[in-house]
């Protein structure tokens, strides 16, 4: 790991102990094991090093959706994708992915900084509701609305349905977050919540 990814590893692992506020860049130089001027070369504030972070995390997302073979950044695709997949292949991508947000330990590091921050920082509020809510639910949205537009499912209100499939999934995220010890149960749920789904909607195969 080189400096540069090491400052933004540190860093992520301070915010999230400490909360983004009560971080400062000579502790983050320190952890890394240099001098704060030396840090200043690859970044030119703690705002950078944080924006770093976020493009981070959603490059690593992004590498790991092709490894599951969906795209993750075009719903036309995934909208075929998803169309050719049977149940069990649906219910597996479900908790891959639930694992994968669960157990990763950058996502899971930056998650918590956000659950520390909302209460404190407004901008860092917004950041997560739009990493959390508003992304998710904006591209899902148009996936799901393209498969009830081709027929493939049945719904008159494709914003309620597409927050019936995601807003569970989340919910079990945030209780094992606090609780790991339920990830089995949480696992069983999703994939009772994922077959309902496909009835719920009339997915057709």
């Amino acid at each position: 790991m080189d400096t540069k990814q090491r400052i933004l590893d540190e860093a992520l692992t301070l915010f999230s102990q400490k909360g983004y506020a009560n971080v400062f860049v000579n502790d983050i130089a320190e952890k890394v094991g240099i001098k704060a001027p030396s840090l200043y070369k690859h970044y030119k504030n703690k705002q950078a090093i944080f924006d770093e972070i976020i493009d981070e995390m959603n490059h690593r997302f992004e590498a790991n959706e092709h490894n599951m073979s969906i795209n993750g950044t075009d719903p036309t695709i995934d909208a075929e994708i998803y169309k050719n997949m049977d149940e069990d292949h649906l219910v597996k991508l479900g908790n891959d992915l639930f694992a994968y947000f669960l157990h990763d330990s950058y996502t899971k590091r930056f998650r918590k900084m956000l659950t520390l921050e909302q209460f404190k920082d407004k901008e860092l509020a917004k950041t997560y509701s739009s990493q959390y809510f508003d992304m998710p639910l904006t591209y899902q949205g148009m996936l799901l609305g393209l498969l009830v537009a081709q027929g493939f499912l049945v719904s008159d209100d494709v914003p309620v349905m597409t927050l019936q499939f995601y807003a569970p999934i989340y919910l079990l995220l945030t209780v094992c977050d606090r609780q790991p010890e339920r990830e089995q149960e949480a696992i069983k749920l999703i994939e009772k919540h994922i077959r309902q789904f496909d009835k719920l909607y009339g997915r057709n195969f």
